[in-house]
């Protein structure tokens, strides 16, 4: 057997085991929620999901029926804090204006409001069936404190990069305010006067240096 050939037989079982390790640790973040996927969830999430969360929102049976967008407004040295400015309004109206090759950018926005918004669904059901008995609800876990603190700098590095030239080009921190505008229900799709309703979260102002 030549040096050749072992080489690649070691290169192929190498690969082999990484991938069977990955595809293992994948397998287990679609598990229920355990007490081994609970232990493990930084590292898992490090290797599975770097930059997004990946969920199975595109196939849920029950479609979005709401408009999600965030609002930043940047600080700047001297302490002056400039007006909120809509940042995924624009990428919303390239979408609009080009249906055959739209802009996916607003999607990272709405995807990460989403990531924020929707815990495990077993935890989801407990916490409703606790505040339904008026009990103290199951506080967040480890897990769903990381997944938002990710969510929030993402979108606090997002707004930075969608600000226009505020502060002289050279912010000192941003604030972030996210909005979710419930559409009228189907029933009443023909009815002008139907507005829906609007509920917004100011996160909490980060340093423009711990984001970028």
């Amino acid at each position: 057997m030549t040096e050749h050939v072992v080489l690649r037989r070691a290169v192929l079982i190498a690969g082999a085991a990484l991938l069977g390790a990955y595809l293992s640790i994948a397998a287990l973040t679609q598990t229920p929620l355990n007490p081994v996927k609970l232990r493990y969830y930084d590292e898992m999430n490090a290797l599975t999901e770097p930059y997004l969360s990946q969920n199975w929102m595109l196939f849920a049976p029950d479609p979005l029926s709401d408009d999600r967008g965030i609002l930043a407004r940047a600080k700047c040295a001297n302490g002056r804090a400039t007006g909120f400015y809509d940042v995924s309004r624009p990428y919303v109206a390239r979408v609009q204006h080009d249906r055959f090759f739209p802009s996916r950018i607003n999607r990272l926005v709405s995807g990460t409001i989403t990531q924020m918004d929707s815990p495990d669904p077993v935890l989801a059901r407990l916490r409703n069936k606790e505040m339904e008995k008026k009990k103290r609800p199951v506080p967040l876990l480890p897990y769903e404190k990381t997944s938002r603190k990710e969510a929030e700098t993402f979108l606090a590095r997002y707004s930075l990069s969608q600000l226009p030239n505020v502060c002289d080009g050279s912010p000192s921190a941003v604030q972030v305010r996210m909005y979710v505008h419930e559409l009228p229900s189907w029933s009443r799709r023909k009815d002008s006067s139907a507005r829906g309703t609007t509920r917004f979260e100011d996160l909490k102002w980060r340093n423009a240096e711990d984001v970028g």
